[in-house]
């Protein structure tokens, strides 16, 4: 019987089995998908807005020649680290179920690609699962068509093609740069009153001025109602109403955590955020044994906690299972 079995092998879940292992635990990772799969869906050109030094895990450093990171420099140095401490991480195997026995364990029902399914015993369980896997859905007419997408990964297939976007975080204005970059014709609409304030800074003013010449068209207080195969409809705060033609729909509206996992193995959600109850001194559920790392330990919100954050939520649960063990 193991330990610790971590649930998610992003950068949160690298750390917490980072960290149990330097408590002496027999610790390993299962991801239904492979590491930091959440960082491989960035968008390909992708720079962080943080440091490299905030996204280190381990006390690992984290050498680039930049100031701030690439995609392709994080998906490197997250493979580098968990092969430096020799992580028993099993990829491609999802979690179904985890359920508490008598004796205070779990047994963690999961399944490989295969479709094998296999049945692993540990004395804690750390749930450090992402959100990419889960979008905001918008819930209009015409979102399940194959020409919407809500992940950004490049913007050569859009090049010369009418395109939408629907949002105006980091990730909106992120994609918006790029298309003009490969000359598509760049319409993004948002419901806000301006774009996010959290914007990179070395980006904004930059995007500020593809609108004010015209190159990105910005639809402010407005939201797309309808997409059709040749066309998008948007609809403003005072009810004015304009149709679009369009070849591609970018739906960037964010992500959340998904919480079946949490809720089928008896973890309490607060009912306004669906957000998990937890010590935040030891990242403990009300289920004891049960732990939170990461970005599932936020509400609704999954800006609520970061890589910059949720990689010290290991921290706290190594050294509560040591001082457990010693008590």
């Amino acid at each position: 019987m193991l330990d610790v079995l971590v649930i998610g092998a992003g950068p949160c879940g690298l750390a917490a089995a980072i960290e149990c292992g330097r408590q002496g635990l027999d610790c390993e990772i299962i991801d239904k998908h492979n590491v930091v799969h959440s960082i491989y869906l960035y968008p390909t050109h992708m720079q962080f807005f943080s440091t490299a030094e905030m996204l280190e895990i381990g006390d690992i450093p984290f050498a680039i020649s930049n100031d701030k990171p690439y995609r392709h420099e994080a998906l490197a140095y997250y493979r580098r680290v968990a092969k430096h401490f020799g992580l028993k991480i099993s990829p491609y195997e999802e979690a179904l179920t985890i359920t508490k026995q008598q004796d205070g364990s779990f047994t963690v029902r999961t399944r490989r690609r295969n479709g094998e399914e296999n049945v692993r015993l540990a004395r804690h369980v750390v749930i450090a699962t992402g959100y990419f896997d889960h979008p905001n859905y918008i819930g209009i007419p015409g979102e399940d068509l194959e020409k919407v997408t809500h992940y950004f990964r490049e913007a050569h297939p859009y090049a010369g093609m009418k395109t939408v976007i629907i949002g105006g975080s980091n990730s909106a204005v992120d994609a918006a740069m790029e298309l003009i970059r490969v000359g598509a014709e760049v319409t993004m609409v948002y419901r806000g009153d301006a774009v996010s304030e959290n914007i990179k800074p070395w980006v904004r003013p930059l995007f500020d001025s593809m609108v004010q010449k015209g190159h990105i068209q910005l639809y402010l207080q407005s939201r797309v109602v309808e997409i059709t195969e040749n066309s998008v409809r948007i609809e403003s705060t005072k009810g004015e109403e304009l149709q679009l033609d369009n070849d591609f729909v970018l739906a960037l509206t964010g992500f959340r955590p998904d919480r079946k996992l949490l809720s089928s193995s008896g973890v309490q959600l607060d009912q306004d955020m669906e957000k998990p109850l937890y010590n935040p001194e030891t990242m403990e559920t009300n289920v004891p044994g049960l732990y939170v790392a990461g970005v599932i330990a936020s509400g609704r919100n999954a800006n609520e906690v970061f890589i910059e954050t949720g990689r010290y939520h290991g921290r706290l649960i190594a050294q509560h299972l040591n001082a457990t063990a010693q008590s």
